[in-house]
């Protein structure tokens, strides 16, 4: 028997066939086209699962579950999509309807923990009881694995780490608070911080990479850092503190065996990591301890959604 992950995202509607081992056999995708229906974008995700059986070679038949990553909160008691805003899923019966749909087993789970589960399963995270999982992309993504259970909290909404404050007096969040881990840690709040610098330096190499504020990237900094830049580099090495702000917070609450990063920005591996390891190593309260937590970049890249997705009834 296989599993189906599926990975709702703003733009794509992405289906796997996955092994109980973990291995995507084949994969099929439709648009989300959202705005419209919801009733449409629910047959759609069906119909990316159908696609992706038949490219598999498989029928229905030899399916045993159907795991979703949704963004937004999913109530686990109800089984309801309390609210995903890029979808326009308000208390949505997106599980009850699917079942009805493909006529098997669905569970469905914020996207952040279904991509968490899948480094878990069969990623950096694999063989641990205990990880924390951050994404570094438009906001701080995250999950944690706790005892060999997903942390959801009451309300299913757990977890939430891009949303923990290192700055009370700080930069306003979108969430409402001020001072959030997101508002200084994500690529958005990296684009602002280089754009800031560039407007008090008007001689750095970053504006030969992006002409205009409008161009810059969360690459910006960084390559003009590689090319000598010293503005750029100290727009990386700020930031990089922010981030290990809240890694050191993540490391003193979880005490995982692993914390591990993904999202465009662990691409940069060491020149990311080292100094998280560092500071880490300097900071968190359990630093002499004989065991420590294993920093290191996430290993699925955009397969971890899916893959997490088609386990979901493992956890």
């Amino acid at each position: 028997m296989v599993r189906i992950g599926i990975d709702i995202g703003g733009t794509f509607l992405k289906a796997g066939v996955v092994t109980e081992d973990g291995n995507i056999l084949a994969t099929a995708a439709r648009p989300t086209g959202f705005p419209r229906p919801v009733e449409d974008i629910i047959k759609d995700i069906a119909g990316a699962a159908t696609d992706a059986v038949a490219k598999a070679g498989l029928t229905l038949d030899d399916v045993s579950f159907v795991g979703c990553g949704c963004p937004g909160t999913v109530n686990q008691q109800t089984r309801l999509i309390e609210y995903a805003g890029n979808l326009g899923f308000k208390q949505t019966p997106l599980v009850g309807e699917l079942e009805k749909l493909l006529g098997k087993p669905v569970m469905a789970e914020n996207d952040a923990n279904a991509a968490m589960l899948g480094e878990w399963k069969a990623g950096a995270a694999r063989g641990t009881q205990d990880c924390v999982c951050i994404t570094l992309g438009t906001g701080v993504g995250g999950g944690v694995i706790a005892g060999g259970k997903m942390v959801r909290g009451v309300n299913s909404a757990g977890a939430e780490l891009g949303h923990t404050v290192i700055d009370f007096n700080g930069v306003q969040c979108n969430c409402g608070r001020k001072g959030c881990w997101e508002a200084y840690a994500s690529v958005t709040a990296l684009i602002r911080q280089t754009q800031a610098a560039m407007m008090a330096d008007l001689d750095s190499a970053m504006w030969q990479l992006a002409p205009t504020l409008e161009e810059v990237s969360g690459r910006t900094a960084w390559d003009a850092m590689r090319a000598g830049d010293e503005t750029g580099k100290a727009v990386v090495d700020q930031y990089i503190e922010f981030v290990g702000v809240g890694v050191v917070n993540m490391i003193n609450v979880f005490q995982p065996e692993v914390l591990c990063i993904g999202g465009a920005i662990s691409k940069e591996g060491d020149r990311l990591l080292q100094p998280l390891m560092e500071k880490a190593m300097i900071e968190h309260y359990s630093k002499y301890s004989e065991k420590q937590t294993k920093i290191c970049r996430c290993e699925l890249g955009n397969d971890a959604g899916i893959i997490g997705a088609a386990f979901l009834d493992q956890v």
